[in-house]
């Protein structure tokens, strides 16, 4: 039943994050983008001041969730579920690491005045724009790994 559980919490919060970067690639940085530059730095510091309380919990919450899972199933190292379940670990580990890299580029949104904005705001925003394709990149194909990991479980628990 463990196992049940956290499998469950596991696809739920690699949903979300997965679901949430999709929308922001496909959704709501475009249309930021459209923005007049002040309008624009208004914008992303008041997103940025907002995800960030919530990330900083939802990205350490689902990469716990990933290793419990793959404690969880040590003995079956062998397993198919149990690699699938690996590589959506990894994809949500390297999130991690492209978030450090978009921490300092969140910092100089944050600081950045909209009166008076950065001369490279805009190559500041397409850099931010790049990591986080990357990001999101990671969390679809982690959280692709991680549901046919569940798949992969069942079958396998099927055929014991």
């Amino acid at each position: 039943m463990a196992l049940r559980v956290v499998r469950f919490v596991n696809l739920l919060l690699a949903t979300m994050l997965a679901g949430n970067a999709v929308g922001s690639v496909v959704f709501v940085n475009p249309a930021l983008g459209t923005l007049p530059t002040r309008s624009h730095v208004e914008a992303e510091r008041t997103i940025t001041r907002r995800y960030l309380p919530i990330m900083r919990v939802l990205m350490p919450a689902t990469v716990a969730s990933c290793l419990a899972l793959l404690g969880l199933r040590r003995e079956r190292r062998d397993s198919a579920s149990f690699r699938l379940t690996l590589a959506g670990t990894v994809g949500f580990i390297g999130m991690l690491g492209v978030t450090l890299i978009e921490i300092p580029i969140n910092k100089w949104t944050l600081e950045a005045s909209p009166e008076s904005p950065p001369a490279d705001w805009a190559e500041l925003r397409a850099r931010w724009e790049r990591f986080n394709l990357l990001r999101t990149g990671l969390e679809v194909a982690g959280s692709i790994c991680l549901y046919l990991g569940t798949l992969s479980e069942a079958r396998e628990e099927a055929q014991d």
